[in-house]
């Protein structure tokens, strides 16, 4: 029995299914159909649509003036893949070694790269790449970069003294090229439509459609759940495990409403104590983000369209066609650079887009722009997830602690910093007239430091609730076959389980945990280590480029 059909519970239940297992799948939310999902353009509408959001809000966030951030997870089948930005990004080899660092045995780059190759059907180029998979269920693709754009994004990065990498996701992350997504002949290739439906096609898996309260445990094992269905609560057993997918978010909800957790935390909202686990709800990362955001000195942006007679063409063409610039999430280019000498790996990431705008769909003011959304991408800030109440129907509390570590602040600086530099290079001079945000005017540390604490956004890359760890580490709620240490017959399958924050988007990360639990499930031997050894800049203690 799988809790959730996101980015893991949809690829485990496929797996599993694939090798002749039952499989019953419950999920809160309902059908993808419709243009708003499937449309890779109107990626801005269904993470504000209460029909596909569960609508989380972080707690008035202390290091930022107490703003309240959003949250969007998706409830709705395929999850978070079904609401994203359909960026596609592994995260770099060093985070999974780091991974195994802290205690989670057998998830080593060398260990995870088999599974990220067993799911990826590789449309990035017409040469063979022993880094990536070809014929697996989940399509990625890259946008054909018609706009001029995109390349002098890429070209500026290289001015300014950047590789340009010919695959981020394959040997080398590090420098700026061609962005990959989750898109395919037009349509978002979410895991609903990528591992979920063809399982159900195929018999073995059943989808269950109910808000799941608890799980039930009997005698120190999982045997099922209770969910809502309407305004019935029934119970759901399970033949042989119980497995929780239900994100970063609400996964440790649901352990905690079940007895596992911090006792004393329990305790207080009277929920008996089956297993005390200090850790569920902790750790809980995100990668920040600013929109840097600068005026077009030629009509050439999005913007032309930004209008109710323009962005009906657009979905008039892809709808007829399957085509156009609905058919992109316009997220085409992209780069990987690293904060300054003596940092290994890339810790600053770059979306590109040729329009200035929010996620909450909402335009510039200024016209024709582009930004990028840009930020560190190796926080030591830790937050939490605890209950708000007893009541299963609550919304838990979200607290991420945003900014509290004071390296945060001057990685910001040093971001944007670095991205004025890029912007600053000839082959952005065509194209750029001016800085609207933070604006030229925005330059001292104090200045910047006002900006960000006013602007910063959370990029939606929750993780870390569930951490995966050794049995005798206390903080960890699951071992490294992602058993919930104290229970048995009980995993955690999905983002909520990473130790640390990946680079990047966690799509990716979060399908390839599901793909590598199946094996753990089924008890059949780990796909073989890779040798594969990702290119590190050879310069890096001493050079920041």
């Amino acid at each position: 029995m799988i809790v959730g059909s996101g980015s893991a519970g949809s690829a485990l239940a496929y797996r599993l299914g694939e090798a002749g297992q039952r499989v019953i799948v419950i999920e809160a939310g309902g059908t993808d159909v419709g243009p708003f999902i499937q449309m890779p353009a109107a990626l801005s509408y269904p993470m504000n649509m209460a029909r596909y959001d569960w609508g989380f809000h972080s707690e008035p966030e202390p290091h930022l003036g107490g703003r309240v951030l959003a949250t969007p997870r998706g409830r709705v089948i395929g999850g978070s893949s079904s609401i994203n930005g359909m960026v596609y990004v592994r995260g770099h080899a060093r985070d999974f070694d780091t991974w195994e660092e802290m205690g989670a045995q057998g998830w080593s780059y060398a260990d995870v790269l088999p599974y990220f190759k067993r799911m990826e059907n590789w449309h990035g180029s017409e040469t063979p790449s022993d880094f990536r998979g070809t014929d697996g269920p989940l399509h990625i693709t890259r946008g054909p970069r018609d706009n001029p754009l995109f390349n002098a994004f890429i070209e500026a990065g290289r001015q300014a003294g950047y590789n340009v990498t010919q695959d981020y996701n394959g040997e080398a992350q590090e420098g700026f090229g061609a962005m990959e997504a989750t898109i395919w002949q037009g349509r978002r290739w979410s895991t609903a439509n990528a591992y979920l439906k063809p399982a159900l096609k195929a018999g073995k898996v059943h989808l269950v459609h109910g808000l799941a309260r608890k799980v039930l445990i009997e005698n120190g094992r999982a045997v099922g759940v209770e969910i809502t269905r309407g305004d019935k609560v029934q119970v759901v057993r399970a033949a042989k495990e119980v497995i929780l997918a239900a994100s970063t978010i609400n996964t440790p909800k649901i352990l905690m409403h079940s007895g596992i957790g911090p006792a004393a935390h329990l305790a207080g909202m009277g929920i008996p104590v089956l297993a005390d686990r200090p850790g569920v709800g902790a750790n809980l990362q995100d990668h920040l983000e600013l929109y840097l955001q600068f005026a077009a000195s030629q009509p050439i942006t999005l913007y032309k369209y930004w209008n109710l007679w323009g962005k009906a063409l657009i979905g008039a063409q892809w709808l007829f066609t399957g085509k156009g610039l609905g058919a992109s999430n316009q997220f085409e280019s992209c780069g990987f650079i690293r904060s300054k000498a003596g940092v290994e790996y890339p810790d600053i990431q770059y979306h590109f887009l040729p329009i200035a705008v929010r996620y909450d769909g909402k335009a510039s003011a200024h016209g024709h722009g582009f930004q990028v959304h840009t930020g560190p991408m190796r926080s030591k800030s830790r937050g939490s997830v605890t209950l708000r109440s007893p009541d299963p129907r609550d919304a838990p509390k979200i607290l991420f602690n945003y900014m509290s570590d004071p390296t945060d602040w001057e990685d910001f600086r040093t971001t944007i910093r670095l991205t004025r530099e890029i912007f600053a290079q000839t082959a952005m001079t065509p194209f750029v007239k001016g800085e609207i945000q933070p604006g030229a005017a925005v330059q001292s540390d104090a200045e910047l430091d006002d900006f960000i604490r006013a602007h910063v956004e959370s990029a939606y890359h929750p993780c870390g609730t569930c951490r995966m760890g050794a049995r005798h580490d206390p903080m960890a709620v699951v071992d490294p076959e992602l058993r919930v240490i104290g229970v048995d017959a009980l995993r955690v399958v999905d983002s909520s389980v990473f130790p640390q924050v990946t680079n990047g988007n966690l799509n990716g990360p979060s399908i390839m945990t599901g793909e590598k639990a199946a094996d753990h499930i089924l008890g059949r031997g780990m796909l073989a280590r890779s040798n594969q050894m990702p290119w590190i800049n050879p310069n890096w203690r001493v050079s920041q480029r």
